[in-house]
This record gives structure tokens, C-alpha cells and sequence, in this order.
């Protein structure tokens, strides 16, 4: 099983969902985990959970679609701990858009949490990293960057960017012992997925008629997501970089049948 012990690591995006999954399972394993969402009382409230269960934990807030809330964030993260060791860009915005009709607002915001974000984020800590003899950096990307639904074209755009990002940065830090790894993932029951599927109209039988289509009989959990990137944060994969994996229940490109 993996281990983080004695490593910092910060979580974006983890008030809920699959960034709140990871934050827990590394916590768990021994990391120094930093919480970070929007709003500071959701973060600092389930960083005192994560204390009161016996792990270290701390909070910082911030809006990332700010390019110096992003630096911030990360530099806080730095200033408390005397650096971080592992950064998981999980923040993002799954808001439905379609090219032909989404606004160019609406385009720049998805870039500016999905893609610009990530990047920032990953600036700030390779200062760090490089100075502490390397790191790793997981980002969160979706199995809608190769392709996505027409209803989910910026936001496809933004993963698939993610994507190319991890490749060049991980060929980029490799000298540095400064990895960069991403999960697409497939379908994720979260809070976020709830309500979503609210939005769209659908009824409480989403979920049932979800699971019917799914091989393994439910949803992907945030969990599942947050193994995945123990595996890539920790040094069980100490010599594997710029590799996507894809965590999903059927081969890419292989459709329900």
C-alpha cells in the first residue's frame, strides 16, 4: 500500500467530490495535507474534521480563476510547511457548454479553472520541489479529453489541454526528479455529479438508470480516484512520469452495449 508519510501535499478543490476523497486517503497514509476550496469555512471545517480523526491538516481558500489567488494558495502551502512535495490540480469547473453556443466568458472562465490554473499552481511549486530533490504533481483531468459529449466541448478542450500540459512538464521537470502524472476519469458518483444531473432535468432515478450501463454495477467513487493518485504521488511509481491513465470501466472507445 502506498505510503506519504513526511510528505506535504496540497489538494485543490478538495471541499468536496473526488478532491475531498483524495485529501482524506492521503491523509490517512501519513501525508500533511493541505485543504483548498473556494470558501474558508468549508475548508478550514474539513480540515479540523481531518484533525479531529488524528491527521494533519490545514486549510487555505481562494477563487483560482485569480492568477495570483492560484500563486497564493500554493505559497501558503510553502511559508507554513517550508515546502510542498506534492501538488494534485483537482479544482475544476464541469459546467455543460457546447462550442457552437458557449459564450467567450464562459470559454475563459472553463480555461481559467481547468487549464490555467493547473499551470500556475505548478509553477509555484516547482520552485519548491526543485529544492527539495524533486516531486510530484497529479492532475486531475476526464476521459473527455479525448473526445467529450457535445455538450461538454469546453470542458473537453480544457482536459485534453490539461493532458498535453502533463506530457511537456513531465519531459520538462524530469531532470529536476520532478514527476507529472494524470487520471481521466470516467464517471464519478460526487455531489457535484448530483446535482448536475439535477440541472439536466433528470429525476431521482438517474442514478439507478446510471448503473444499469456500468459493467462493475456502480458509479466510479471518489475513492476509487484517490488510489490512483496515491499510487502516482507516492514513490510506488517513483520512476513513472508523463504517463495518463485513464480510470474508467470500459476500453477507450468502446461505447455500452
Amino acid at each position: 500500500m502506498a505510503t506519504l508519510s513526511d510528505r506535504i501535499a496540497l489538494v485543490t478543490g478538495s471541499t468536496s467530490g473526488i478532491g475531498r476523497g483524495i485529501a482524506n486517503h492521503f491523509a490517512s497514509i501519513g501525508a500533511s495535507v493541505m485543504i483548498h476550496g473556494p470558501d474558508e469555512p468549508d475548508a478550514q471545517r474539513i480540515a479540523a474534521e481531518l484533525r479531529d480523526a488524528g491527521y494533519d491538516a490545514d486549510a487555505v481558500a481562494g477563487d483560482l480563476t485569480d492568477p495570483e489567488t492560484c500563486r497564493r494558495v500554493v505559497r501558503t502551502v510553502i511559508e507554513r510547511h517550508d515546502g510542498i512535495d506534492i501538488l494534485v490540480n483537482n479544482a475544476a469547473s464541469t459546467q455543460r457548454g457546447s462550442l457552437e453556443d458557449s459564450t467567450v466568458e464562459f470559454w475563459d472562465t472553463m480555461m481559467a479553472v481547468n487549464l490555467r490554473a493547473p499551470f500556475i499552481c505548478l509553477q509555484e511549486a516547482v520552485k519548491s520541489m526543485k529544492a527539495r530533490g524533486g516531486g510530484s504533481i497529479v492532475n486531475i483531468g476526464s476521459i473527455n479529453a479525448y473526445v467529450g459529449l457535445s455538450n461538454l466541448g469546453p470542458y473537453s478542450v480544457s482536459k485534453g489541454g490539461l493532458m498535453t500540459m502533463t506530457r511537456n512538464a513531465a519531459g520538462a521537470l524530469r531532470k529536476y526528479r520532478i514527476r507529472v502524472n494524470q487520471l481521466n476519469v470516467g464517471w464519478t458518483l460526487t455531489e457535484g455529479e448530483e446535482r448536475v444531473q439535477r440541472l439536466d432535468g433528470k429525476g431521482p432515478e438517474w442514478l439507478a438508470n446510471a448503473i444499469a450501463t456500468r459493467p462493475f454495477g456502480r458509479l466510479l467513487s471518489p475513492h476509487d480516484i484517490a488510489l490512483a493518485a496515491a499510487y502516482f504521488a507516492s514513490d510506488d511509481s517513483a520512476l513513472i512520469t508523463g504517463s495518463v491513465l485513464d480510470l474508467d470501466q470500459f476500453p477507450l472507445g468502446l461505447l455500452p452495449e
